[in-house]
């Protein structure tokens, strides 16, 4: 049998070069089916490494409280299990502040903007109505300048802290502390400069470009209370985040006067439940990719299995010759299979290369951590070699369900 299969492969390989055109359109399938799932998982792998180290930059302790946590919906329109529920409020932020294990709970916002300095601008960006303790709560270092001062945050002060990308991309080189930027009709002075967490997962165009006081933001700008509103809450140190969000929840539902048994009228976030949701997010859209991917590999294998009966009928007297001396009706299955495997396990090794390098590219172009998984390499070998098995089977079986005589007569 060991001779058998050196021998399939050998005959593989000889195929391959003799007709090398017809070989690779043969398993083109195979290698887009292959390229494609690598491809997919390295995006999902990446994606979900840099929201882990994102979420893991912040406190621990931090989690956030919103009127609605789950799939996004239409503003104009919300569904009615949000319309029940009251919007978040500055109050609603102190009843949480008050509670034994909370160190800080504020509101915040986010909204979207462009920023702009002289004849430069940003694209429409990310942009945070917060207080003093934003970097506590969403990890990063600020590079020069200072946070927000109490009075600022009180009196919602026209002032910004700016993301270091957008402030390169304004300024250039020249210093941006003490200079005015503008965020849609409003100037603001530029008092410090924040650098984000590394690893952080940032999509284009939605990156966080700067932090303004809450109250300037409610003032000055739009944004959606039922999906842009919430409430930052951190924990005091060395208490659980399960802790802190029970005292937080009997602390709001108090101050809302929420009967016991009645449902919560607001959602907490937890690190746990934002990677939980990015899962989902990532697995169906990985789920998706590989259903396309799979017809990729369906057209492949039915190409290996019209190869295969086309080189069955070309070598019937060869098959005859070979029955005729004593080979067995398994060693002529054999060795049809291990043609067929080796086929598509040359597609599956070319389709491993291509998703390496379109996994580079992506490092590229979206600047994650787009490194194959080992996993999906391995994954990628076994299907190939399967689906040469599995198309192949029939080419094999015909081959070794030939009758000696009528082969050797075949012209």
């Amino acid at each position: 049998m060991v001779r058998n299969f050196d021998e399939g492969v050998l005959i593989a390989l000889d195929s391959l070069r003799a007709n090398k055109l017809r070989s690779f359109l043969t398993i083109l399938g195979v290698v887009i089916g292959v390229a494609t799932v690598m491809t997919m998982a390295s995006i999902v792998e990446g994606i979900r490494t840099q929201v882990f180290n994102a979420v893991n930059a912040a406190s621990p302790n931090a989690f956030y409280v919103m009127r609605r946590f789950g799939a996004p919906f239409d503003p104009n329109n919300p569904p009615y299990e949000v319309r029940i529920r009251p919007v978040l409020s500055e109050a609603d932020a102190a009843a949480i502040n008050r509670a034994e294990t909370i160190r800080h709970a504020a509101l915040w916002c986010r909204f979207s903007s462009r920023i702009e300095y002289g004849d430069a601008r940003t694209q429409i960006t990310e942009i945070w109505g917060t207080d003093a303790n934003f970097l506590a709560v969403q990890g990063g270092t600020l590079l020069s300048g200072r946070l927000f001062a109490p009075s600022e945050v009180r009196q919602g002060a026209p002032v910004v802290v700016l993301a270091s990308d957008a402030a390169r991309s304004l300024f250039g080189t020249l210093n941006p502390i003490g200079r005015y930027v503008r965020m849609g009709n409003r100037a603001l002075l530029v008092i410090g400069i924040w650098h984000p967490p590394d690893n952080a997962f940032r999509q284009p165009g939605a990156s966080t470009s700067a932090f303004v006081p809450y109250r300037m933001a409610k003032g000055s700008f739009r944004f959606d209370e039922s999906q842009e509103l919430f409430i930052a809450v951190l924990g005091v140190p060395d208490v659980s985040i399960g802790q802190v969000r029970d005292q937080a929840t009997l602390a709001l539902r108090r101050h809302r006067g929420l009967k016991p048994g009645a449902p919560d009228t607001f959602d907490m976030v937890t690190q746990d439940q934002m990677l939980e949701m990015i899962d989902r997010l990532t697995g169906a859209f990985f789920l998706v990719m590989v259903a396309l991917s799979g017809v990729s590999l369906l057209v492949g294998g039915i190409g290996v299995m019209a190869i295969m009966m086309v080189s069955v009928t070309s070598r019937t007297r060869e098959i005859g010759t070979r029955k005729a001396l004593g080979a067995t009706r398994r060693e002529i299955l054999w060795q049809f299979l291990v043609e067929a495997a080796s086929l598509t396990l040359v597609g599956g090794l070319i389709g491993i290369g291509a998703g390496l390098l379109f996994g580079e590219l992506l490092k590229v172009a979206l600047q994650i951590e787009a490194t194959p998984p080992l996993w999906s390499a391995l994954v990628a070998v076994i299907v190939s070699v399967g689906i040469g098995i599995g198309f192949g089977l029939y080419p094999a079986n015909r081959a070794a369900r030939m009758d000696p005589v009528d082969a050797l007569r075949y012209e």
